[in-house]
């Protein structure tokens, strides 16, 4: 009987070794998009705060109308400190990298049919660009040679 090293180097580099650890369950998702509005601060049962918001994220080849079809994805996140601030003070239309753990949920509803929904727990975000305020497209984007619809965050995120 050959060991599964010898099959390894009999089969080339298609074969490889597997870790003999227990799999650890995994569940993530990374998205960019951007916010459908200004993340919300609303209270949970247990009294803790969690921030709720929307994320746009487009993909796909352009339709007829010039637009890309848009996924939306809900996300909770239980950031603390200076982070918090920042997440709450992003405006709609930002455009965010975000981390997230997910998860599906099956729920019963009134009518008592099941319906599944995916829950995303942020786990780090990155505010990658905002959205430039109408007044100042006239100037500072083509002076500042950064796209007219957006102004750079350098170095600005969360873990």
């Amino acid at each position: 009987m050959h060991s599964l090293r010898q099959l390894s180097r009999a089969a080339g580099p298609s074969l490889r070794a597997f870790s003999t650890t227990p799999p650890r369950p995994l569940s993530k998702m990374q998205l960019i998009g951007r916010l459908a509005d200004t993340p919300e601060l609303t209270p949970t049962s247990t009294g803790r705060d969690v921030i709720r918001y929307a994320l746009g994220v487009s993909s796909g080849p352009r339709g007829e109308d010039g637009n890309r079809a848009v996924s939306w994805f809900r996300v909770a996140s239980f950031v603390e400190g200076p982070q918090r601030e920042l997440l709450l003070s992003l405006p709609k239309g930002t455009q965010m990298y975000v981390e997230a753990d997910a998860k599906m949920d099956t729920y019963q509803t009134q009518d008592g049919s099941n319906r599944t929904q995916l829950n995303l727990l942020q786990r780090s975000f990155e505010a990658l660009a905002r959205p430039q305020s109408h007044a100042d497209h006239s100037t500072s984007g083509a002076e500042s040679g950064t796209n007219a619809a957006e102004e750079p965050l350098s170095g600005v995120g969360a873990s």
